[in-house]
């Protein structure tokens, strides 16, 4: 069922993008590559920018020591996002985003937490940011004399991880596993907290949490990982901006290696403030909206046979017992290219994405069109989108 206590929510909460009620003709359905950004966000830069713009840690005059509180008050702020269970032994490191945090997560820990012999897990079916930094810093001690053994991540039929599988493949030598929270292509939530229970206490596990973080609540005790990465662009704030969370509880201390040089000052206070929105319009709210969006589209494109949906068959109905999307619908059509049909979609006011999503090898090998939603998308586009579809 169509949660219609969230319509006024919904309605109240779209007024809130400049960018959206300025071109009501427009359907922006590309929130999985980066989200359109509220006016309290937008606003906070500004004052930021106007009132009180300098350098962080460089200086000790009132503008700097504000910029550096500001900054250390975003990394607190995170924390609390997150629901960290122990924010006094925890770190908080900004980047530019997911994809800058997980080559740094590779670069300067994983390299020196490895001895020869040693095995990692790592997605193959995941967004390359979540394959390719594993397979560099493996590639990296090989220079070294140091041989890592890189096993994938079993995935079941239905594109989640398979965790009754994963107690196989987890040996005496795994030292490390990638996952990712909900997928870039299938809109799946990967049931994360399976992955603890089946490599035991000691493996240290990365999140890739670029399409959960202000999508849906994110509990950290909940997952009880080590690492948690992900974007503020995808969740509300300015581009070049995200953050890595590191639990420091298993391993060495992760600190980024090199000279730290100026921070996206602007970027943190948006992500900061970003943080704030999502916290007040509730991300249990906009995960039951999201998700009921992307019910509707599945409902409709499963009852029109030129389209092939991807990912788990057993959600694609409105009523499905099982998980549905968050979100992300990806589909092909079986005569039109995926690329053509996303120009004749660009035509008619609808923003998608057309390619292959930057899968890892193991992904899909034939382009498609990806429709992802936030709380800023109503049912109406929806509906018109499918109209669409169906003339097709």
């Amino acid at each position: 069922m169509f949660p219609d206590d969230l319509r006024d929510w919904q309605s109240r909460l779209r007024e809130q993008f400049p960018i959206l009620t300025a071109h009501p003709d427009q359907v922006y359905l590309d929130s999985a590559a980066t989200s359109q950004k509220p006016l309290a966000v937008l606003d906070a830069v500004t004052k930021y920018l106007t009132s009180g713009n300098a350098n962080a840690g460089r200086g000790t005059y009132p503008w700097a020591n504000r910029t550096t509180a500001l900054i250390e008050q975003a990394a607190q702020r995170t924390r609390e996002f997150l629901g960290d269970p122990e924010p006094d032994r925890s770190g908080v490191h900004f980047v530019s985003g997911t994809t800058e945090g997980l080559r740094l997560i590779a670069r300067d820990w994983l390299v020196g937490h490895l001895r020869d012999g040693d095995e990692i897990i790592v997605p193959a079916a995941d967004h390359s940011a979540n394959s390719l930094p594993w397979h560099e810093a493996a590639a990296q001690l090989a220079r070294e004399g140091v041989k890592v053994r890189i096993r994938e991540m079993p995935y079941d039929p239905a594109r989640d991880y398979d965790h009754r599988l994963l107690p196989s493949i987890v040996t005496e030598r795994t030292r490390f596993i990638a996952v990712t929270h909900v997928h870039h292509v299938y809109g799946g939530d990967m049931n994360i907290h399976r992955i603890r229970a089946a490599a035991g206490p000691d493996v240290v596990i990365c999140l890739d949490a670029a399409q959960s973080i202000g999508h849906l609540p994110v509990s950290l005790t909940e997952l009880d990982v080590d690492f948690l990465v992900f974007s503020g662009h995808k969740a509300m704030a300015l581009p070049g901006t995200g953050a890595i969370w590191a639990a420091n509880r298993r391993g060495a201390r992760f600190a980024p290696g090199g000279w730290a040089g100026t921070p996206n000052t602007s970027g943190i206070v948006s992500l900061a403030a970003a943080l704030d929105w999502l916290d007040e319009a509730g991300t249990d709210r906009i995960a039951r909206w999201t998700v009921a969006l992307a019910a509707r589209l599945t409902d409709g494109l499963r009852r029109l046979p030129a389209y092939e949906i991807l990912g788990c068959q057993r959600s694609l109905a409105a009523d499905s017992p099982v998980q549905q999307r968050h979100g992300i619908v990806t589909f092909r059509h079986d005569r039109i290219g995926s690329n053509d049909l996303g120009f004749v979609l660009a035509a008619e006011g609808f923003m998608v994405r057309a390619d292959g999503h930057c899968q890892a090898e193991a992904g899909e090998k034939t382009t498609s069109v990806r429709v992802s939603v936030h709380a800023y998308n109503t049912t109406k586009e929806i509906d018109r989108l499918l109209d669409l579809l169906t003339r097709l």
